[in-house]
């Protein structure tokens, strides 16, 4: 049904869209836009469920600092994961 390479391409944009999406979650939080604006609620709701396993994590592990470094872990495993399935279907 689909071939291999256009499952790729497929993957690589989703990769990008979830990177730039944590990129203006992390944006958000240093203007602080207003958070009842459906574009402000679509990156929320879209970025949360990547980034909150990952703080959780962080901080279970005894992390306290005033730096949430989840995007950073967030856009390092989503590309790390993307080119392990990409490595995969070639």
């Amino acid at each position: 049904m689909f071939n291999s390479s256009t499952v790729i391409q497929a993957l690589i944009h989703l990769s990008r869209i979830i990177e730039f999406l944590v990129l203006i979650r992390v944006l958000f939080s240093w203007i602080r836009p207003n958070p009842r604006s459906a574009i402000v609620q679509f990156v929320y709701n879209m970025t949360e469920p990547i980034l909150e396993p990952i703080r959780r994590l962080i901080y279970g592990l005894g992390y306290n600092g005033m730096i949430d470094f989840s995007p950073i872990i967030a856009m390092f495993l989503v590309r790390f994961i993307f080119n392990r399935l990409i490595f995969l279907l070639r």
